[in-house]
């Protein structure tokens, strides 16, 4: 079966097809095709590894690079028999980093409050909600998720880059997947390390951590919970941050399990417990846990390793009956620790935590078609 392409988007990018035929990979290099011209594409699959009904999209590398049609909207999967043994499409447009971002799809970022008091540790903390983009127009109750370090998940974003929340939600929600409360909670600058170690003084001098994690739990989660169309309980509420904001996630997940379901875990300062002696409740019945861990290749020699290790405690806490995991790993090969690769991240980790979907959100058809004249 022979698949031709032809785009006019011109850029350095290979071009791949992926479908039922390869579990929807969008990065399989048995699918890449070859290249004939700046426009012209095209890929010849052995008949035998193809169904008679073929599903089909192409993608420059991932769905964060996935194809669109001419006004940047969401195309439904191409489709076609076996036996045709030939067809070309046209591609007007590809989305570059998950991008192009619709505005009328993004979050209402609202300030809870400028100084919200953490009694635990008697400081103040700004502190932000981002609400769905229809949340004023409908009376649903949401889940919500916990996020560390909110200087750098959106808005101008710190000097580091920023993770670009509202503009992934705003994608994930063009998909049907935006259905979510965002608590985004400064970190305390300088206090940061004390506030996200939990109980190591040779890495934080006074470390904080446990302090940190009863005011999530115990003081911000009853008033978000009050003041918000939230669903309260454990299976809609999550906590997650990258580096040492994954590491104090991990404890809250351990730590509080009655409260958190779902833990987004992005490249976890693992190295302050190489050990990994993180403490945990013991329940008579095991809490069903939900871990996305997500670390780079490119992170330094031992995070990939250190996050393997970690797997492989879970999987002996399991045996233990301590928890009922279930997690999922994703490694980057080329990714630093850095914002740009988390944000890239971001809309996966959402979809699996919260919507148990083992496709990508391009799959799922749009809630809503934009015409255009």
């Amino acid at each position: 079966m022979r698949f031709e392409l032809y785009t006019e988007e011109k850029d350095d990018r290979p071009v791949f097809i992926t479908g039922n035929f390869n579990g929807w990979n969008p990065k399989d290099y048995n699918f890449q095709l070859k290249q004939t011209d700046p426009s012209h594409y095209f890929i010849e699959i052995d008949d035998q590894a193809l169904p008679e009904e073929i599903d089909y999209k192409f993608t420059k590398g991932g769905w964060e690079n996935v194809e669109l049609d001419q006004y940047g909207n969401i195309t439904p999967n191409r489709k076609v028999k076996k036996s045709i043994g030939k067809t070309s499409d046209t591609i007007e447009k590809w989305r570059l980093n998950w991008g192009p971002f619709k505005e009328e799809y993004y979050p209402i970022a609202e300030v809870i409050s400028e100084n919200f008091y953490i009694p635990q540790l008697d400081r103040h903390r700004k502190v932000w909600a981002l609400l769905p983009y229809d949340y004023h127009t409908t009376d649903k109750r949401y889940p919500v998720l916990y996020l560390q370090d909110a200087q750098n998940l959106f808005n101008e974003g710190s000097g580091f880059g920023n993770w670009e929340i509202d503009k992934k939600l705003s994608i994930l929600a063009e998909y049907g997947r935006g259905d979510l409360i965002i608590i985004a909670i400064e970190h305390g600058s300088e206090e940061r390390i004390k506030e996200y170690i939990f109980d190591n003084d040779h890495v934080a001098n006074g470390s904080e951590g446990k302090k940190y994690i009863r005011f999530i739990a115990d003081t911000l989660k009853p008033f978000v919970d009050e003041n918000y169309r939230t669903k309260k309980d454990r299976d809609n509420t999550g906590i997650g941050g990258s580096s040492l904001g994954a590491l104090i996630s991990i404890y809250s997940g351990f730590l509080y399990p009655e409260v958190y379901s779902k833990l987004l875990i992005f490249s976890p300062s693992l190295w302050v417990e190489p050990n990994n002696n993180f403490p945990m409740m013991n329940f008579r019945v095991p809490f069903k846990t939900k871990i996305y861990l997500y670390g780079g290749g490119q992170e330094g020699s031992k995070m990939v390793k250190r996050i393997h290790i970690f797997e492989e405690y879970l999987k002996r806490w399991e045996e233990k009956k301590l928890f009922d995991f279930e997690f999922k790993t994703n490694i980057n090969p080329e990714g630093t620790h850095n914002e740009f690769y988390w944000s890239q991240e971001f809309p996966r980790a959402i979809e699996w935590l919260f919507y148990d979907n083992t496709e990508n959100p391009v799959e799922v058809k749009p809630q809503q078609q934009s015409i255009k004249n």
